[in-house]
């Protein structure tokens, strides 16, 4: 398990390449990798967005992705996971969040995965500040639901 803050853009595929060539030890017990990366969109709630900060609880926040991790890793079979997630000032298209999971099972990868995206955007604290394009500034109250129902 890595977990890192950054306050720099980063390249998601460099990263889980990196990751796995240098990190993981077993790479014949990998039969599945599921990755989910988080862009800043340009518009949210209706409103053209220029711009985001992201703000974090330094030791804490680092400390509250540990413990997802670790509830994940109670509940399915993983080999490894990386979560690499972007604070300080941030620009549309750019990578906010980066979520990695290597198993010897698509299952497992994909539950997994889904699991830590999830309980990181509804339990770690982070805070977000947009910049509108009209220059005006706002905090976001809430993320979107990540589980929507088809009809």
């Amino acid at each position: 398990m890595t977990i890192k803050i950054s306050t720099q853009a980063f390249d998601p595929f460099h990263e889980v390449q990196s990751y796995q060539s240098t990190r993981l030890d077993n790479l014949g017990a990998i039969g599945a990798t599921s990755i989910f990366i988080g862009t800043m969109r340009d518009f949210n709630e209706n409103a053209a967005v220029k711009g985001m900060t992201l703000e974090y609880y330094p030791g804490m926040t680092e400390k509250q992705l540990e413990e997802i991790v670790i509830q994940a890793q109670c509940q399915w079979q993983l080999i490894d996971s990386l979560i690499i997630h972007r604070v300080g000032n941030i620009l549309p298209h750019e990578s906010i969040v980066l979520v990695a999971v290597w198993s010897s099972h698509r299952g497992d990868a994909f539950d997994a995965n889904r699991y830590l995206m999830e309980a990181l955007k509804s339990k770690a604290p982070f805070w977000k500040k947009e910049l509108l394009i009209t220059d005006q500034e706002r905090w976001v109250a809430s993320n979107t639901n990540g589980y929507k129902q088809k009809s």
